[in-house]
């Protein structure tokens, strides 16, 4: 990477990114179950639902991939060119150890390392929520740049912008907001296709899933 990186970037590389990888060390059913049990309705049912028509051998980018789960997720629906990026190496570690067929590649959201259009689809999955509100254009442009149809994703929602406190005890690292707006801003030339919004059974949260085609 040519750049410093933010604070959020530096504090997932460090124990605290690897305590959230055992956190979500997820099978594909257990990832259902806990999508289940949060909002009503599983990760695969919201995949289907969106991404459930589309040719499995399109070429696909996950930003922010962690360990691969949600990869997994979709490469159980048929999909099979899947990639990823993350910004924390034990992450990537243990995406290998535990999946199979996936390209997984070190990189920030702020600089993805790959050519403009290069992917079908590119998606997020509680990603944007954790960078910086000062830097988040950079990376929905970047996001932006490296789909050539279709932008996917699945981020926490708020009216206006929310900053998280106290998450897992850190502050100034979560942020909800209205990303399909945010989204709609930067590009007006996007379509929003779908957008659905599941709220949590047992706190105040939402979700918002939503599918653009540029």
């Amino acid at each position: 990477m040519n750049r410093e990186l933010t604070s959020q970037e530096i504090i997932w590389r460090t124990e605290f990114g690897e305590m959230y990888n055992q956190r979500n060390m997820y099978t594909n059913e257990e990832l259902d179950s806990a999508y289940k049990n949060a909002m009503g309705i599983s990760k695969t049912e919201i995949n289907e639902r969106f991404l459930g028509g589309l040719d499995r051998n399109i070429k696909i980018l996950e930003v922010g991939c962690n360990i691969g789960i949600m990869l997994v997720s979709l490469q159980e629906l048929g999909f099979k060119n899947l990639f990823g990026i993350e910004i924390q190496p034990k992450a990537i570690e243990l995406a290998y150890k535990r999946t199979k067929d996936l390209n997984i590649t070190e990189a920030s959201a702020y600089e993805i390392p790959f050519k403009d259009g290069e992917f079908d689809l590119v998606f997020t999955t509680h990603v944007l929520i954790h960078l910086a509100p000062e830097k988040i254009e950079t990376a929905l442009r970047e996001i932006y740049r490296c789909s050539g149809s279709l932008i996917f994703g699945n981020e926490y929602y708020a009216d206006e912008l929310t900053e998280i406190k106290n998450y897992h005890g850190k502050s100034n690292i979560v942020w909800k907001r209205d990303f399909v707006q945010l989204y709609l801003k930067l590009f007006p030339d996007l379509k929003l296709i779908n957008e659905e919004r599941y709220k949590y059974l047992k706190s105040d949260n939402t979700d918002s899933a939503f599918l653009f085609k540029k």
